[in-house]
């Protein structure tokens, strides 16, 4: 059930406009240049006597059309960072040792033709290469007695020898032959096509040397799709690992498990969760050893089900489940000290907060965090010092650290001089009635210098998943502060099929994706259009993927936009069938079951409806949502004689991150928007 907030506004950023705000000064706006001179600060990694934190940033340089990462440490006590890496390359995935006394990362430096395992002293001084992969390296992890570590490498389980392994991936690199050819789904995923190689985990000596294969023999390797640090745990004693791997084999029916292994690699898998036919995974030991937690999704099929938080105690072989009973997902877990309980980053009602897990039975989680979102949690190993990454609408992701309470800390500065430099828009929270009467939480992004007496054109945005709730937290791609700074009043709801507010409401617009979010979406431009700030003369609605399908939904029904925005929108529900998941087994129907159900939730049915002046931008490399969406549309647009634009992007996937494109969306948005929907106040 939908989580009740409060039904007049919840103010987070004194948007209690009783005073008008002075005019925006333009050279103090938020504009996509700026966004893009802001350093982004990645995961941190805390040393275990809690005194340092290691943590990647990235500096963007847009004349270079690229991204830079360096780590840097910051004293957790407070104090000026101090940089650690400054090679040509970037440096990403910092990982402490628990003696304190190296940090292990991933880089492709001099030679290097694909990423390798780095070690470098916390003091400083070189780094030095532990791994010569051919395949290259992700994902390090160490063992407890800090002499190895382990990492993830897609190899080819045909072959033995590494030398092997270098020589087939030169040889298809310089065929001529291009064919792919499968047997079997999965083939794509997001940006890329899967081949026949196995993401795999080895172990190798601080020293260097030969790895050492773990999973290689077991049967079971890591997701071919997506996997990071998350998919495995080792035991504190170095003897087991924990991972998720797929343990369907049809290629359509997909099902992570858990599963055991002895680190050596010389003894038999052991699969913890075969009972369980939806997912596992992102398994955590305590640090004393006794216990492994887990995640575990219940719904086959439904890929935002609820995450419950599972414990293996390692001694009985009994696994309980410890949120039943709560309504949200867990995720982000880490463990505490005493290995008593857990904390995690949820996603909760728009928020992302820090929550309590204990073990004993006798409470619920505790929300700990508040306002603002966190993520990244890292935890010293003596138990007396947590780091985090807060981040907010107005507060770009930032280093603090975090009291047993929930009380933050700034730690790091390195955006300080641009945001001391920047006027953006106050940020307010409401509520709103939506389909079936439900309470529908909204985000409001004011124009800097609002003023309540005058009127603002309003900028609907759309988010995508569907299953994927709007928090608060900077948006690279869509930063509603940008918008902003136009002169709009942007909103960002979270309709029905929403993340965080429960299960029921997250799965409530299955397998129907139009009518509860198109209500709510209605619903909430009446409720905007109510406001005496707002001009009904002068709006417009936009999203991406999810979102620029609900805006080609839109263009079918009565809706008061005078313009859309649809970013790789899923148009055509049979064309996406071409999809990089449209091979998994359909948890309602296949449309050649039910015809008649299939067409009334694809767009492209109702266009001979359209009308409504629509920008559409689709990319080459998008295998979410195939290009073909993108010029369907636009040619159906162009058919009808409805006034259309479409901008492509050959080297982008279903996002646009490189940071000249990224300065052209904008602009192109910002250049259609105002065409149809002036900014500024009148």
């Amino acid at each position: 059930m939908l989580r009740s907030l409060a039904l007049a506004s919840l103010v987070l950023a004194g948007a209690a406009f009783a005073q008008s705000a002075p005019p925006a000064d333009a050279s103090r706006l938020l504009t996509a240049e700026k966004m893009w001179g802001l350093k982004r600060l990645g995961d941190p990694s805390i040393t275990p006597d809690g005194a340092l934190a290691v943590l990647p940033v990235t500096t963007y340089d847009i004349n270079e059309n690229k991204g830079l990462t360096d780590l840097w440490i910051v004293p957790v006590a407070g104090g000026a960072a101090r940089q650690l890496t400054s090679d040509k390359a970037s440096d990403t995935q910092p990982t402490v040792s628990p003696d304190g006394k190296w940090v292990a990362f991933v880089s492709k430096r001099g030679d290097d033709t694909e990423n390798q395992l780095y070690v470098i002293a916390i003091d400083g001084g070189e780094a030095r290469r532990v791994t010569n992969i051919p395949t290259g390296i992700s994902a390090p992890k160490w063992f407890g007695d800090s002499k190895q570590l382990a990492f993830v490498t897609e190899i080819w389980p045909d072959l033995v020898r590494w030398e092997d392994q270098a020589a087939r991936k030169k040889q298809r690199a310089d065929s001529k032959m291009t064919a792919r050819v499968w047997s079997k789904a999965p083939i794509s995923y997001f940006d890329h096509f899967l081949d026949d190689r196995e993401p795999h985990l080895f172990s190798i000596p601080l020293e260097g040397g030969e790895p050492t294969a773990i999973t290689r023999m077991s049967g079971y390797f890591l997701s071919k799709q997506e996997y990071d640090s998350s998919s495995y745990d080792l035991s504190p004693d170095g003897l087991e690992v924990a991972f998720s791997a797929e343990t369907d084999k049809s290629g359509i029916d997909s099902n992570f498990d858990l599963i055991l292994l002895p680190t050596c690699g010389c003894k038999p898998a052991k699969n913890l969760t075969p009972g369980n036919k939806a997912d596992d995974g992102s398994p955590k030991y305590s640090p004393d050893g006794r216990r492994l937690a887990f995640e575990q999704q219940r719904l086959v099929g439904f890929y935002a089900d609820r995450q419950r938080l599972m414990i293996l105690d390692r001694n009985a072989g009994t696994i309980v489940g410890a949120t039943e009973q709560w309504d949200r997902s867990v995720d982000g877990l880490v463990w505490e000290r005493d290995s008593r309980g857990l904390l995690g980053t949820i996603d909760d009602a728009g928020t992302r907060r820090v929550y309590r897990f204990r073990l004993d039975g006798n409470a619920a989680p505790t929300a700990i965090t508040k306002e603002s979102s966190f993520g990244a949690l890292s935890l010293s190993k003596n138990g007396k010092a947590m780091v985090a990454i807060r981040q907010a609408f107005s507060e770009p992701p930032t280093l603090v650290s975090l009291a047993a309470n929930g009380k933050a800390t700034k730690l790091s500065t390195f955006n300080d001089a641009a945001l001391a430099a920047l006027t953006q828009g106050k940020v307010e929270s409401v509520t709103y009635k939506g389909a079936r009467n439900d309470d529908i939480q909204m985000w409001i992004v004011y124009p800097p210098g609002f003023d309540p007496a005058k009127k603002y054109p309003y900028l609907a945005l759309l988010h995508g998943g569907p299953h994927n709730g709007i928090q608060d937290a900077v948006q690279w791609r869509w930063n509603a502060q940008v918008f902003a700074s136009w002169g709009y009043v942007v909103t960002w709801h979270n309709f029905h099929g929403s993340s965080g507010f429960g299960n029921d409401f997250a799965d409530s617009i299955n397998p129907d994706w139009v009518t509860m979010p198109y209500e709510d979406t209605i619903k909430a431009a009446e409720y905007m259009l109510a406001q005496p700030y707002v001009d009904r003369e002068r709006t417009v609605a936009a999203g991406a993927s999810y979102g620029g399908y609900l805006a080609t939904v839109l263009l079918g029904r009565p809706h008061p936009f005078n313009a859309l925005v649809a970013h790789a929108a899923v148009y055509n529900l049979y064309t996406q069938q071409g999809a990089d998941f449209a091979a998994q087994k359909e948890r309602f129907y296949n449309f050649w079951e039910k015809p008649e159900e299939f067409a009334k939730v694809s767009p492209h049915t109702l266009a001979g409806n359209f009308k409504t002046p629509t920008l559409i931008i689709h990319n080459q490399q998008d295998l979410r949502v195939p290009v073909n969406h993108g010029v369907e549309l636009f040619n159906t647009l162009q058919k009808k004689g409805v006034p259309s634009k479409l901008v492509y992007f050959p080297d982008e996937n279903h996002w646009v991150l490189k940071p000249q494109n990224s300065l052209f969306w904008y602009q192109t948005v910002r250049d259609w928007v105002a065409q149809y929907a002036p900014p500024g106040a009148k």
